[in-house]
């Protein structure tokens, strides 16, 4: 049955709709809703049934724990058993916000949602209607992307009615996210904290606030495994198309264009995703070209990166064409997407 489709105004109806979705959310449905990075699948934490609901709509593996929303700091320890100083220090910079710090789990909290680990992740988000949602609740909320697992994440309620639409109760229609990548996730289970996946925060801004802070990105390719934070597989974030992620120095333009012209020989419906500044690399090809903006605005390609990489599977290519933005800023946070929708195959210009 296709879920109830709510298109939030925000006037005084929304305040209905909001209730009716805490009520869902109470009784163990599943509420699909927009944060600030991207539409999240929403069940009642602490109800384990629920939880477990939201891994059969997505095909998630079990393995793979789900971070929990709270309304407000103060709640964290409704499902941790302790918060450290240095989790402290970067909540109080980052909440509300797209932060998620891996805490010790709380014994309130079902063994589903850490995928049977002693840690949760948990981040307050910045959304007026995740928050609303969180109040109308009472409740905390789990909520990973509302996405088919390992298919780009939603950044409309229009992408999640194509994964989703009828695998969840109802559908909360919030406009296009603002981030579009998902959360920076920080263990700070440890003496220093660890950034294990990077996100819509900066190491950048983290080192300004904690300056010894480390990342340890992790790529697993067993989906059978145990992992320690969301976003970790080897495939993920991945359009139906195959992915040609391009990498490399002074070469790297020339690379991409003769790449280009390879594939339109062979045959193949080509896709290419670029930053405005390489406009030209498409002249004359016939091709399918998505824009990210211009790479001095990586905020920008970041938000578009997940609706482009949809926009061209609509388009039925066969291969999707794009090259390294840099690992600066939220250019590392797009290398890891990318490099996971690729699967790890990484092409070097030379």
């Amino acid at each position: 049955m296709p879920a109830e489709l709510v298109r939030l105004s925000g006037g005084p109806s929304d305040h209905e709709a909001l209730a009716r979705a805490g009520e869902v959310i109470r009784r163990g449905g599943l509420v699909v809703f927009p944060t600030e990075t991207v539409y999240g699948l929403g069940a009642h934490a602490l109800d384990a049934d629920a939880v477990a609901k939201i891994f059969d709509a997505k095909g998630r593996p079990a393995g793979d724990p789900v971070i929990v929303h709270l309304a407000t700091a103060a709640d964290v320890m409704t499902v941790s058993a302790s918060v450290p100083e240095s989790a402290r220090l970067l909540t109080s910079a980052f909440w509300p916000g797209p932060l998620t710090v891996i805490l010790a789990r709380g014994s309130a909290v079902p063994l589903g949602v850490t995928a049977g680990g002693d840690t949760v992740g948990v981040r307050v988000p910045a959304h007026p209607v995740a928050l609303a949602l969180l109040r109308a609740a009472g409740v905390p909320i789990v909520a990973p992307s509302a996405n088919r697992f390992s298919r780009p994440s939603p950044t409309t309620a229009d992408d999640v009615v194509e994964d989703l639409g009828d695998r969840v109760d109802m559908i909360l229609d919030g406009g296009a996210t603002t981030h579009g990548v998902e959360s920076t996730v920080v263990d700070c289970t440890g003496a220093v904290p660890v950034v294990l996946r990077p996100g819509a925060i900066t190491m950048e801004a983290l080192r300004r606030v904690m300056p010894e802070i480390n990342l340890r990105t992790t790529v697993v390719r067993d989906t059978t495994a145990v992992l320690a934070a969301p976003g970790t597989l080897l495939k993920h974030y991945a359009p139906r198309a195959e992915v040609r992620l391009w990498t490399g120095g002074d070469s790297l333009r020339s690379a991409v264009r003769h790449d280009l012209e390879q594939q339109v020989a062979a045959g193949r419906r080509v896709g290419v995703l670029l930053v405005d500044e390489d406009r030209d690399l498409t002249i004359g090809l016939p091709v399918e070209a998505v824009s990210l903006g211009s790479l001095a605005r990586l905020d920008e390609a970041a938000a578009r990166l997940f609706a482009a990489l949809r926009a061209l599977d609509r388009l039925n290519v066969d291969v999707i064409v794009v090259r390294d933005l840099g690992r600066v800023g939220l250019g590392l946070t797009i290398w890891d997407r990318l490099y996971r929708a690729a699967e790890g195959r990484v092409l070097e210009s030379i």
